[in-house]
């Protein structure tokens, strides 16, 4: 299985950075939160853990570059205070789960800790079975293990397939043997 690497995402947001007009990280997120903003839905909702702000938007930016638009709640919602559970900031995320045709759970060691990721992961898939996929961004030459849970849900790899007709990025399964990102976020091949 091929993934993300934590290196690919991190250079993407420094590309990202180094490109935007003062070449500051928030300029970068201003500049995604407009876009999100006129948006209204999404192709992805990508549930992550907020220690991983750089690798978040690294897979943004890779998302963004195949023209999907992809929720991250505290570029869009910036108003949304993490740390804290409350019914409004639950609301929000109800909101824009429903607002989303699928999810990646973006899992790296610090998903491990995160309050909102597994909360997330049952609602989503509760509404919208079969439109959930892991996304696991590793350290280059690491397996992916996760825990146990995740293995209920198929895994979105990287790097395998292009060339054969499909995205970098797909899914293990179907019956050409992969289902690529295309075709799980407008819901065309469920997994």
């Amino acid at each position: 299985m091929a993934f993300v690497t934590k290196q690919l995402a991190r250079n993407v947001a420094r590309s990202l950075t180094a490109q935007s007009p003062g070449g500051s990280p928030g300029v970068v997120l201003e500049e995604r939160r407009q876009l999100a903003e006129k948006a209204g839905t999404f192709d992805i909702f990508l549930s992550h853990a907020r220690e991983d702000a750089e690798i978040v938007l690294g897979v943004v930016g890779l998302l963004e570059l195949l023209g999907k638009t992809v929720y991250v709640d505290w570029i869009s919602d910036v108003q949304l205070d993490r740390s804290r559970v409350t019914p409004l900031h639950a609301d929000v995320l109800r909101y824009r789960m429903r607002s989303s045709a699928s999810m990646l759970y973006l899992t790296t060691a610090n998903s491990v800790q995160s309050i909102w990721m597994p909360w997330e992961l049952g609602y989503f898939d509760g509404h919208k079975p079969g439109h959930v996929a892991i996304l696991p961004v590793m350290e280059s030459g690491v397996s992916f293990e996760g825990q146990e849970f995740l293995g209920l849900y198929p895994v979105m790899e990287y790097g395998v397939g292009a060339g054969a007709g499909y995205s970098d990025w797909s899914i293990p399964g179907g019956s050409s043997g992969r289902i690529n990102l295309d075709s799980f976020v407008d819901g065309t091949r469920a997994v």
